[in-house]
């Protein structure tokens, strides 16, 4: 009795989750071979062409076990495998577990169970999540939130250098469309798009960047109360890089490391000087704003780097061109480093 509820139950679920209708046509069974082995074990393979007779006979146990993806058994009982292939190529594994009074069938990620257990025969139906699978080619948008600063000969520019910058408030952001090409398994090759945003906030709230004949001053303003300072500027960013996932490579999506480096290259949209104040004597709070394209790089270009695992991903940029023009003192070289969302 339970063979026949499991047919029919089989039939149902195949029909209505799946639509298919062309079954009956491609299970022609002309001929079958029945190997045993061990104490219980049992093969049988349906043959309906003469082609995949003379195509098993060069296979072995171990490649048709491969072929068919089937998984170790997790528990006592009897194993049935089904293999249906359709006209247009595609092929479906349907599993059967036979254990006492309790049957299982798989197909995909879903599984129906009957229990017999009991005086009356439970049926149940379960579903995995779907799995997520890896397309060859995406495109998607993220955002960079990171600091700035700079290098000077090598290092960071310290407190005593009138133009050194402080970490926090010198934020860079950053706005990129990307697209992605899948390469390899776990190798991908990014390119993309954006806009990012230099500001540098100055350690010493008087310091003042002014326009000057030599191109940019920094101006200690001593006749006001400061209370902040920075210089920042706007650009279009082209960016490509290769990232290697090892999380994909070795089949566990993104529970491993993320690593990818590459160039970029842009041109500046705006920049300007921002000078916020109050008189000694006693004012409300004043700004003074003025540009600061005569001293600015218009082109900046340098190296991007990424390190991520699982949903956090890191990066930095290093520009291999000054911030200032190449003419223009003092000779400093931004540096960005932060997350991306």
């Amino acid at each position: 009795m339970k063979r026949y509820l499991i047919a029919v139950l089989l039939m149902i679920f195949i029909q209505q989750v799946f639509g298919r209708q062309d079954q009956q046509d491609n299970l022609v069974k002309n001929d079958s071979i029945i190997v045993e082995f061990g104490r219980s074990g049992k093969l049988v393979v349906v043959i309906d062409n003469p082609e995949d007779f003379e195509r098993l006979k060069q296979m072995n146990i171990n490649q048709i076990i491969q072929e068919l993806d089937l998984p170790s058994p997790e528990k006592d009982g009897v194993q049935t495998v089904v293999e249906v292939k359709y006209k247009d190529g595609k092929r479906e594994i349907f599993r059967i577990y036979e254990d006492g009074t309790e049957t299982e069938v798989s197909f995909g990620r879903y599984r129906l169970i009957v229990d017999e257990s009991g005086s009356k025969t439970k049926v149940k139906m379960e579903s995995s999540p779907k799995e997520k699978k890896d397309p060859s080619f995406r495109t998607f948008f993220n955002a960079d939130l990171g600091i700035n600063n700079y290098f000077e000969d090598g290092g960071i520019p310290g407190p005593g250098a009138s133009y050194a910058v402080k970490g926090w408030g010198s934020w860079n952001v950053g706005l990129n469309w990307m697209a992605s090409q899948k390469l390899n398994e776990g190798l991908y090759w990014d390119f993309g798009l954006g806009v990012q945003w230099y500001n540098f906030k100055f350690e010493n709230a008087r310091i003042q960047a002014q326009r000057s004949e030599s191109g940019v001053d920094f101006v200690n303003r001593t006749d006001v109360e400061g209370f902040k300072s920075k210089v920042s500027a706007s650009y279009m960013t082209a960016l490509t890089m290769l990232k290697y996932d090892f999380g994909k490579k070795n089949g566990k999506g993104r529970e491993g490391l993320r690593v990818g480096i590459g160039p970029y290259a842009g041109y500046r949209l705006g920049g300007r000087s921002k000078f916020v104040y109050r008189e000694l004597g006693g004012s409300p709070r004043k700004k003074e704003k003025e540009p600061a394209g005569a001293y600015l790089s218009n082109f900046r270009y340098g190296l991007r780097g990424e390190v991520g695992f699982r949903s956090v991903t890191f990066f930095t940029t290093y520009d291999f061109n000054p911030l200032f023009h190449k003419d223009v003192q003092p000779s400093v070289s931004p540096i960005s480093f932060g997350l991306v969302f």
